[in-house]
């Protein structure tokens, strides 16, 4: 049997260009893992990573016409808008290639496995969940002629009414599974030290997929550095981890953590990773820091108690504040994740956000600054804030089979600033792309970046204070008319004083 694994491309967002909730980050090694897992079953199968920018899916359709196979297992990633497009290339292949079965894998399509497989004549399995083993057992159930419907987390045409939850029971131990096989090593490797979370907010999809609750598992430290020395041998240096919960939790967590850090410290890398603000203490970080830490995304959310305890956060902004300052005691300055607005969101909260972000001096660096002041919750099916949400009534569907919601602001007056912060940050941050500006992101801080980053946080505040006083009193053009004059002010070739940028951006906006 001839098994063809596929990345598939991504086509750019252009309204979510900014956004990365689409699917977690590691959903980036499940090709590599899929792959590895047919191979070590014995089974001749091709990776093919089609994730690289610039890849297209009619080439890649020219791609496979020359290579034969009879089982074609693809990492589904919802890319917005564009994701219908993914379907109409598995409906080519499937007219092309006569016998062929097609599987999907991977968050998107665990999430929405019903509508895909009734929707999607070309589709012929789903493995829902943790899906190795579901792989390995459809290929040896496909080149056998045995039946597929006994195979536990694939979901078929045929079974889709038998049981309401066919996700598979995740693997209990993580070091069974093959190391992922890998396009290349340039760049920051992204590597895997543990599945799942042990908390259950309600914007993440990942407790979800992984049997519809809180579940972490981490690899043995000694498989983690087995697998990082191997890449290292093969001229990999720096590296990050993909991990929704990198530490892992309480007690044992933390002295896993201990033990891989004593195993890789003789590696000499660097590494990066993404862990929840509890996590953090002195210990953690000097051991860290010795073996070769130097970046970190820290999931925060929000400086208002009350929009985390809605989230199901199970943490504080003192929490975060205690975390930040660790960090900056060790030379880490923290990337951080955060949800400006939130449906729930009322002005006082988005108060409180300012006030957790200015505090902990989180506001003066343009790149930094035009995310945090922008990002809005995104809400996706599987999560528990897309049931709530629709419970209330309050969740519009939009997307390839629902998978993206809408929904509507509890308070008008969070939606507008919502609205005015997203399209005056999207605007800095498209400038900021493009290498004749002024202020692309590989240009040395100067005055105009520090003025774009002054405006930015200046017009939050102003369009904050006037919707407190008076309400909603102005259209939104007007006001986008008048940030779009102000901006190229701040980025014409004649740079403005600091008077006129106080002019430019006082007033009712």
């Amino acid at each position: 049997m001839n098994i063809i694994v596929l990345e598939h491309p991504r086509l750019p967002s252009v309204n979510r260009f900014n956004d990365i909730a689409n699917t977690p980050l590691w959903s980036c090694l499940m090709g590599g893992y899929a792959a590895s897992s047919l191979t070590a079953a014995g089974f001749d199968t091709q990776f093919i990573d089609a994730a690289i920018p610039g890849t297209t899916f009619e080439g890649l359709l020219n791609q496979l016409r020359k290579v034969k196979m009879d089982l074609l297992c693809i990492n589904a990633v919802y890319f917005w808008e564009h994701t219908h497009r993914l379907f109409e290339f598995i409906e080519q292949v499937k007219a092309e290639k006569k016998g062929i079965h097609i599987n999907l894998f991977g968050f998107f399509p665990s999430l929405v496995y019903l509508d895909i497989l009734t929707h999607c004549p070309g589709v012929d399995s789903i493995a829902v969940g943790e899906f190795e083993h579901t792989l390995v057992e459809l290929a040896t159930g496909a080149s056998s002629g045995n039946s597929l419907d006994i195979i536990q987390g694939l979901a078929l045409k045929s079974n889709l009414g038998s049981q309401k939850n066919m996700a598979r029971k995740p693997s209990k131990d993580l070091d069974e599974f093959a190391f992922p096989m890998r396009s290349s090593l340039g760049g920051s490797v992204t590597i895997l030290a543990s599945r799942g979370c042990y908390n259950h907010c309600s914007f993440c999809p990942v407790p979800s997929f992984y049997n519809q609750g809180p579940l972490w598992r981490g690899r043995t430290p000694e498989n983690i550095a087995r697998e990082m020395a191997q890449l290292v041998d093969q001229g990999a240096r720096e590296f990050y981890f993909v991990d929704p919960n990198f530490i892992g939790p309480g007690k044992a967590g933390k002295k896993r953590l201990l033990d891989l850090m004593a195993l890789i410290q003789p590696l000499n890398i660097r590494f990066g990773m993404e862990t929840r603000p509890g996590d953090l203490d002195e210990e953690i970080l000097e051991s860290l820091m010795a073996s070769g830490f130097n970046g970190l995304l820290m999931g925060v959310e929000s400086g208002s108690s009350k929009v985390l305890g809605s989230m199901n956060k199970s943490t504080g902004p003192k929490t975060a504040h205690t975390a930040i300052t660790l960090c900056r005691q060790y030379g880490i300055e923290p990337e951080i994740g955060f949800l400006m607005f939130v449906p729930d969101s009322s002005l006082a909260d988005l108060r409180e956000n300012m006030d957790f972000l200015m505090e902990n001096s989180l506001l003066d660096r343009l790149a930094r600054t035009a995310n945090l002041l922008c990002h809005c919750q995104i809400v996706l099916a599987g999560t528990s804030a897309y049931q709530v949400f629709k419970r209330q009534k309050r969740l519009e569907t939009c997307g390839v089979f629902g998978f993206e919601g809408r929904v509507r602001f509890r308070d008008p007056r969070v939606e507008w600033m919502a609205e005015l912060m997203v399209y005056t940050c999207h605007n800095v941050l498209r400038s900021m792309s493009s290498d004749s500006s002024p202020i692309f992101w590989k240009n040395r801080p100067d005055s105009v970046i520090s003025m774009t980053n002054d405006f930015l946080v200046t017009t939050f505040f102003s369009l904050l204070s006037q919707v407190e006083k008076h309400g909603v009193t102005e259209d939104t053009k007007e006001i986008r008319d008048r940030i779009n004059r102000q901006l190229t002010e701040i980025l014409s070739p004649e740079p403005i004083s600091d008077e006129d940028l106080s002019v430019a951006t006082s007033g009712s906006c």
